[in-house]
């Protein structure tokens, strides 16, 4: 047996210094989760039908394709199958038979291992995630992602912990972001998701009139092979889209003892959005809760999770130092994503506490080489690592683990990042609200008298303040939403709202 490249500590090590993405390869090819094929897949679930996100190939507007614009379909893998070869009865394809393949993508996403293979707990085994040093962690704390070429997800950040991401067929392609960028890809709440931070930018085909900010934003792009691990550092922006037939990958996120404070904003934002979006008004009939999302609690119960989050992050921060410390972090215990509770969102999840990969008294240096690519933003044209035999190279395979990274910018000479709340990011678009409804456009105040924003007439500068009935601002529900749960907004409200309880002067029920 060929030995791997890194140990389970070494590992460790390297994921507590990257601080941007990295491609392993090597380390997953003796997994048997490289054998879930599609194909492999159909018959181990045998009958049981599986949840399809439908989106369309063509989608015209210049704006992401949100979860809830997709249609949604129950189906067997083998009716998967079928459809992505072409066949077109109903017999054969089930609901697809509505869905021309020419004309719609088929995405089953965010499917919990768990649940998926409940009948089948043998195959948890298949993920070894403690070769990269989380020991008890297997496919019970991952999810799977099904999905046919054109199949993508809009572009977010999560905002707990880090990701580990496994190609098993086909291929992806990711978009990634630094969280410097945020304030140009526009941050937004809007579909409401728990623990993502969607952007109201579409990433491949950006309206800059809309948002100017966008083409100051760094792309890391990186096409991940069957075999790799990808390595998605904490809060760092993503798109990914399938470009293959058929791609399955497996993700598992890895939890930060700094998410304690991330459950305060994801619970504080929670409690916002619930609050105005359930409200009456004629502006609040849109599709703003994903689909992912199980329901809505009322705001009472809100208020609880509040408090619990906010309690736990102040009970944890008074036994460590150096909260500020911009780090990777400590992982805690593994698991699947979680809500603002603290509560997994998978139903069940490892009891093992994964170690700590700062414990080295002494810095490690990043071994890149053949078995670890950066993802770097300076533009390559075609980066290419090949394993023990190049003349492989075109025929990708479950088990082979060459690479091909493609790294680009979306300007080659990219400016300073604007500075938060600076004149220079209003400027460009950074944070602002619309006058025509839209939480995208910078919101420009009209000066009495004015109907088109700029300056009044002279003779009309002494008019009085009647006239500015003339200059209507539409500011709409979402647009107040969009400033509210800005994430330096919520960021800044948590921590007051933890000065005002380690100062005693919180209100006491």
């Amino acid at each position: 047996m060929t030995p791997k490249p890194f140990s389970p500590e070494e590992i460790q090590r390297i994921l507590g210094s990257l601080q941007s993405p990295a491609v392993f390869l090597n380390v997953t090819c003796d997994w048997p989760v490289l054998l879930w094929t599609v194909d492999h897949l159909s018959r181990c679930l045998g009958g049981k039908a599986v949840r399809f996100r439908m989106g369309r190939r063509q989608h015209e507007k210049k704006t992401p394709l949100f979860e809830t614009q997709c249609s949604y379909v129950e189906a067997r893998l083998e009716e998967f199958q079928s459809w992505t070869e072409g066949q077109t009865g109903a017999e054969d394809v089930g609901c697809f038979s509505n869905y021309p393949l020419s004309l719609y993508w088929a995405y089953a996403d965010y499917k919990y291992i768990a649940l998926l293979l409940q009948e089948k707990p043998s195959m948890f085994e298949d993920v070894v995630w403690s070769q990269f040093g989380f020991p008890g962690r297997n496919g019970r704390d991952s999810t799977l992602w099904i999905g046919t070429e054109g199949a993508n997800t809009p572009c977010h950040l999560d905002s707990y912990g880090y990701n580990l991401v496994l190609q098993v067929q086909g291929r992806k392609r990711w978009h990634l972001f630094p969280p410097a960028d945020t304030s140009c890809l526009y941050p937004s709440r809007i579909p409401y998701e728990e623990s993502s931070v969607f952007s109201q930018v579409d990433v491949l085909q950006p309206d800059l009139q809309r948002f100017p900010a966008f083409r100051h934003a760094r792309a890391y792009t990186v096409t991940l092979q069957p075999g790799q691990v990808l390595f998605v550092p904490r809060h760092w922006w993503h798109y990914v889209e399938s470009v293959d037939p058929i791609t399955v990958s497996v993700n598992s996120w890895i939890e930060l003892e700094v998410d304690d404070e991330a459950r305060v904003g994801e619970a504080l934002t929670k409690a916002i959005v619930c609050a105005l979006k359930t409200t009456p008004s004629n502006d609040n009939d849109d599709d703003w809760l994903n689909p992912t999302e199980e329901g809505l609690v009322g705001h009472d119960e809100n208020m609880q999770y509040l408090n619990l989050a906010v309690g736990a992050c102040m009970e944890k921060r008074g036994t460590t130092s150096h909260r500020g410390q911009q780090t990777q972090g400590t992982p805690a215990c593994p698991g699947a994503k979680r809500d603002s509770r603290g509560k997994a969102k998978n139903t069940s999840s490892s009891s093992h506490q994964a170690e700590d990969p700062s414990s080295s008294s002494t810095p490690s240096t990043v071994p890149f080489g053949p078995h670890l690519i950066p993802v770097t933003w300076n533009q390559i044209t075609n980066q290419e690592t090949t394993e023990q035999n190049p003349k492989d190279q075109d025929r990708p395979s479950p088990s082979r683990d060459c690479d091909i990274i493609r790294s680009s910018s979306v300007t080659q000479n990219t400016p300073p990042r604007p500075v938060s709340g600076s004149r220079a990011q209003h400027q460009h678009g950074g944070e602002g609200m619309s006058s025509s409804g839209s939480a995208s456009d910078p919101l420009v105040l009209p000066q009495p008298g004015c109907r088109d924003g700029g300056s009044p007439p002279p003779g009309d500068r002494d008019q009085g303040k009647g006239d500015r009935a003339h200059c209507p601002v539409s500011i709409t529900t979402d647009d107040l939403l969009q400033c509210l749960v800005h994430p330096e907004v919520i960021a800044r409200v948590s921590e007051l709202l933890m000065e005002r309880v380690r100062s005693g002067t919180a209100t006491i029920p």
